[in-house]
């Protein structure tokens, strides 16, 4: 199984291609518009099932299949956290639990980006179970923990590590927090202002399975998006 995150900074509908390129099983879009507006070249293949959330139009969560996997969002899915999507995926090779995440809720007075993640995986403590995956934009790195108060990315990366949960780039690359050298983000497209934003977390049983782990390049993705993909292939 591949399954790719990838925030296209907006219309989708016209840089799907580049990303498909890639064959994803699974693509999960943060600044993804709505489906009604997902009007794709004839030649784009098209997905076998959607998921959007959001109340920007022009901006939200997509998160598609371009395989046999189908998706059903949990019953317990809390509102409030709307960009942290709880999904069971089924169909497929394997069932499992998807987050699908995109940390980004101005109106949270707690705080907008990485306390959501804190918050979600809180509130879907007993969906993590031994298949899970957390894959999405977080909007935050151990290096900007000084900044919350409580719920830092630290703190969420703790918390995942003790339900046996962790990220496929820093297992796979072997990094540490905080000391990526693959940038998932270079703000205003600039290659001087780069981070690690982007992750996807998987539970040990699946950790297993893992093949490869690729972050695309500022050169090859740069005139597309501010944010570079993170491709995560699954034996």
């Amino acid at each position: 199984m591949k399954i790719i995150t990838w925030n296209c900074n907006m219309a989708f509908r016209k840089k799907a291609s580049f990303i498909l390129k890639y064959k994803p099983d699974i693509l999960i879009v943060p600044e993804c518009e709505h489906p009604d507006k997902l009007v794709f070249p004839s030649r784009t293949p098209k997905p076998t099932d959607v998921l959007w959330f959001g109340k920007n139009q022009h901006k939200g969560l997509g998160i598609f299949s371009y395989s046999d996997y189908r998706f059903t969002v949990h019953n317990d899915h809390k509102e409030d956290l709307r960009m942290i999507i709880p999904i069971a995926v089924t169909g497929g090779a394997f069932d499992f639990n998807l987050f699908a995440v995109w940390a980004n809720n101005p109106t949270d007075k707690d705080g907008p980006y990485v306390e959501q993640v804190w918050k979600a995986i809180n509130h879907y403590d007993g969906l993590l179970t031994e298949k899970s995956i957390l894959i999405g934009d977080f909007n935050s790195n151990t290096i900007w923990d000084k900044e919350h108060k409580a719920g830092g990315h630290s703190a969420v990366v703790k918390f995942l590590k003790d339900k046996g949960i962790e990220s496929t780039y820093h297992l796979h690359h072997k990094q540490e927090q905080g000391k990526e050298k693959h940038p998932t983000l270079y703000m205003y497209r600039h290659k001087n202002k780069s981070y690690h934003i982007d992750y996807c977390f998987v539970s040990e049983e699946l950790a297993k399975k893992m093949v490869n782990v690729e972050v695309g390049s500022f050169r090859r993705w740069a005139k597309h998006s501010d944010h570079v993909p993170l491709i995560v292939t699954l034996d």
